[in-house]
Formats: structure tokens, C-alpha cells, sequence
């Protein structure tokens, strides 16, 4: 019997979890094309359209390696067969699968297709509309929307507002959103003019195009395609940084097109005042316009995200899950993903419904075998407990006796010394308490500890047993 949407569901895991062997481009370069067949037994058959791709999957031994993730993940062996379905003269150079463009051969009395949009086959399913706004991220959608409608023609701000928006500069961590926004963008504009030329390219690959245009003497042609677009979205562009090459070509093409008022949108994981070894000159010139930065998602925005990527992958998570898994999962929207396609396929395999045992034990190997946050917590408590008797009911409570007020200081100290816990929710931890009074008794503990040695070794002390170092 097959499985062919539930597989599909763990295939995007797997590729998910093959960043840490190759970069982001080259697993969707190779991979990207690969759709599942069947789930017959053990065996994973898929299939590809280009014979190149499919031999380089085979020569490379990749679908080993696909076979070795796929068995990690669920939990027993299974081999892969990637079966080649196209047309054996499959005429698809090395060079125009790097660049990400086909051959199309003339036809009499037919247009030839213009240069311009280089855009991923794995864009289309990211807009606006399923990008989840939080505190951390509503000023930069904001601005997407913004530069998207000015260039759609949808609601255009002042002719000022456009020259302030453009460049568009969009900078934070790795896995928060920054492509999706610029796919969304894309997506806007396509929708509203279709014949609108659109170029999205990463930064590394706009740097990889120039070099090969500069081997094949097609530099006329390579400024052209980057010349003649109205829109021009490059990711990561903190990659051409230290390269003196692309970055002269890339300030000209920047100054082409700013001119002839099309529009520039930038992502890096950083502002562009930190991008070491980037030329002053580029510097200057991607602060002209507006600059909106990504932070890691806040709670709430976790707890939002979670529940639509739940709904995604069809599965339901208890609220005690739920709120675990936004207590632990604080770093990226990815790592969130990731831990939603696990639990989807950890409960089809086992038949069985999310529970807790399988959320802790999905987010310590996401963590990479750290424990959890709230596990952390509850052997804070358990520690304190057994030291000054003091139950976690007393410590979250009202009572203000001197034997628990020292204790819930301890606590507090303990939770932001261990964990990577903010005030605010230090503060909810500890009975709905402010950020203030969080950080009052965490001072409190650390005077103390600078005048008592004899309760610095407790606390000391403590710490080696809540953390195993005892």
C-alpha cells in the first residue's frame, strides 16, 4: 500500500535535514525535481524528468544518502530508486542547469523568449497571504506590500515614497521569513503584470553567473539580462561581499537600474553597516532607500506559526504540546517547521496521536540532544524543592513569606543563569510576575552571592546538579 502524500510530507523533511551535508541551492538544484512514486515495502521509488540530474544523483551516490535520512527519520531501513521519465536526448547543459535557464530552440514565426526572469520552480507557493505577521516581522511585510503594490500598480504611494522605498533592504537571521517575503513580492507583481521582467537570484549565484559569463566572453549579454528587468530581488546579498569583481559589476548594474527607477530589494543576515569587507560605496548605496529588519518570532508569533503549520501537515497538537512546543522552539520559523513535518511523520508511522513523550523527544534531537527548555525548568523547581522544601505552587504564588521569597529569588537566578530564557518570560514562569521584579531578584541573589561565600557554594552547587556537573 502507498503513502504517496504522507511520504511526500517526510521527502520534504529529508531535504530540509540535507542542508548540513550541501548548500540550500544545490539540494534544490538536485532534489528539487525529485516527486515521489511509491512506498511499496521498504522501497521509496521516485522519479525525475532531466537524465542529467538523474545521473549525477546516481554517480554522486545521492539517493544513498536520501535513503540513509528517509531511514534516521522514520525509524527503520528503506532503499531509494529514482527512475529517469523524460526523453533520453535531453539536451540540458551543465551550464544552463547551473544558471537555472533551458534552451528553447527557434521557431519559425514565434517569439524568441526574452532575457530576464531568473526565478526558482519553488517560489509560487509563498505570498502574503500565508506569511504570518507577528511584532518581530509586521514592519518589514509592511514594506514588502508596500514596494509590491507601488511596482504592481496597486494603491502606488507619492513618487517620494517610492524613491525612499527602493533600494528595499531587508536584513535578520537565517530561517525568519526574508525569502518568503521576497517570493511574495514576486508573486504580487506577477499576478498584477505578467509581462513584467522579474530577476530573483541568490547572492553567490549572481557572483557564479558573472564568472561563467566572463569564461564564455558573454559579458554583454550577462549585463543586459541584469540591466533590462524592472525588478531585481537578490537574497543573501552579503555574499558578493570581498568579491572586488561583483562588486564593481554589481554597483553599476545598482546604479543602471536605480536611475531608471526600477526596483531593487535586497536580504542579508545583517545591516549593511556590518557587512565586513562590503565596499563603502555599496554600503552607502543600499542605506538610500528604506532598510526593515526580521527578528526571531515573539510567543505569540510562535504559538500562531505552529498552529498553521500544524494545520498544513494535518495534524492536531494538544494544547499542552502546543505551548511546549513554543517554549522550546525560539530560534527560527525553520526549526518550527522542521519539528511540525517530524511530529507528522512520528504519528503516521506509529498510527498514534502527538503526545508530549514524542514532542520532547523530536525537540531534543532538533536541538541536537540539548534538553528542552521547560525540562530545564521543571529540574530547577524539582532542585529547589528538595533543598528548601519550597513546592513550585509556593514559588508562582502570592505568599510573601521570607523562607519563599528567598527561594523564588533562587529560581529566578537559576532560570536566567541555566537558560537562554528572556525576563518577560522568566516573569509568566514565575507566577505572571514583570520583567522589573524578575530582574530585582535576580540582582538580589547575585549581591548576595558577592558578600556569603557560604551561599555562593550553594548556589553553586545547585547549578552542578540541575546541570549534571555534579
Amino acid at each position: 500500500m502507498t503513502y504517496i502524500k504522507d511520504i511526500s510530507n517526510i521527502w520534504e523533511m529529508v531535504k530540509d535535514s540535507l542542508t548540513d551535508k550541501m548548500p540550500q541551492s544545490a539540494v534544490n538544484l538536485w532534489f528539487g525535481d525529485l516527486k515521489v512514486v511509491s512506498f511499496e515495502g521498504n522501497r521509496i521509488t521516485f522519479s525525475i524528468e532531466s537524465e542529467f540530474k538523474h545521473n549525477i544523483i546516481l554517480d554522486k551516490k545521492y539517493d544513498e544518502m536520501i535513503a540513509e535520512r528517509f531511514s534516521s527519520i522514520i525509524g527503520f531501513n528503506v532503499s531509494v530508486e529514482v527512475k529517469f521519465v523524460g526523453t533520453p536526448a535531453d539536451k540540458q547543459s551543465i551550464l544552463d542547469i547551473l544558471t537555472g535557464e533551458k534552451k528553447v530552440e527557434e521557431k519559425v514565426d514565434e517569439e524568441k523568449p526574452k532575457v530576464g526572469g531568473t526565478l526558482p520552480p519553488y517560489n509560487f507557493e509563498y505570498t502574503f497571504d500565508n506569511f504570518i505577521v507577528g511584532n518581530s516581522n509586521k514592519f518589514a511585510h509592511a514594506a514588502c506590500v508596500a514596494v509590491a503594490n507601488n511596482v504592481s500598480g496597486i494603491n502606488p504611494p507619492s513618487k517620494n515614497m517610492n524613491y525612499n522605498y527602493n533600494p528595499l533592504f531587508i536584513y535578520g537571521p537565517s530561517g525568519l521569513g526574508k525569502t518568503h517575503l521576497l517570493y511574495a513580492i514576486t508573486n504580487k507583481v506577477k499576478s498584477a503584470k505578467p509581462d513584467a521582467e522579474i530577476i530573483y537570484i541568490k547572492g553567490d549565484d549572481f557572483t557564479n553567473q558573472m564568472i561563467e559569463s566572463l569564461k564564455r566572453q558573454a559579458m554583454p549579454e550577462f549585463r543586459e539580462k541584469y540591466r533590462s528587468c524592472d525588478v531585481l530581488l537578490i537574497d543573501d546579498i552579503q555574499f558578493i561581499a570581498g568579491k572586488e569583481a561583483t562588486q564593481e559589476e554589481f554597483f553599476h548594474t545598482f546604479n543602471y537600474l536605480h536611475e531608471d527607477h526600477k526596483q531593487i530589494i535586497l536580504t542579508s543576515d545583517r545591516p549593511p553597516y556590518e557587512i565586513k569587507t562590503l565596499e563603502e560605496r555599496l554600503k552607502s548605496r543600499f542605506e538610500w532607500g528604506l532598510i526593515a529588519d526580521i527578528a526571531p518570532p515573539d510567543h505569540e508569533l510562535r504559538i500562531a506559526i505552529i498552529k498553521k503549520k500544524a494545520e498544513q501537515v494535518n495534524i492536531e497538537i494538544p494544547d499542552d504540546v502546543l505551548k511546549f512546543l513554543a517554549e522550546n522552539l525560539r530560534s527560527n520559523i525553520r526549526q518550527i517547521e522542521g519539528a511540525i513535518k517530524k511530529l507528522a511523520a512520528l504519528s503516521f508511522l506509529s498510527g498514534k496521536p502527538v503526545t508530549m513523550e514524542t514532542a520532547k523527544g523530536c525537540i531534543s534531537e532538533l536541538l541536537g540532544g540539548a534538553e528542552p527548555t521547560s525540562v530545564t525548568v521543571d529540574k530547577i523547581f524539582s532542585a529547589i524543592f528538595k533543598k528548601y522544601e519550597i513546592t513550585r505552587e509556593d514559588i508562582v504564588g502570592k505568599k510573601r513569606t521570607k523562607e519563599i521569597a528567598a527561594a523564588r529569588h533562587i529560581a529566578v537566578y537559576l532560570i536566567r543563569k541555566i537558560t537562554d530564557m528572556s525576563l518577560p518570560n522568566i516573569g509568566k514562569i514565575i507566577g505572571g510576575r514583570d520583567h522589573t521584579t524578575v530582574l530585582s531578584s535576580n540582582d538580589l541573589v547575585e549581591k548576595k552571592m558577592r558578600t556569603d561565600e557560604l551561599y555562593k557554594y550553594e548556589i553553586e552547587n545547585l547549578i552542578k546538579e540541575i546541570t549534571g556537573q555534579a
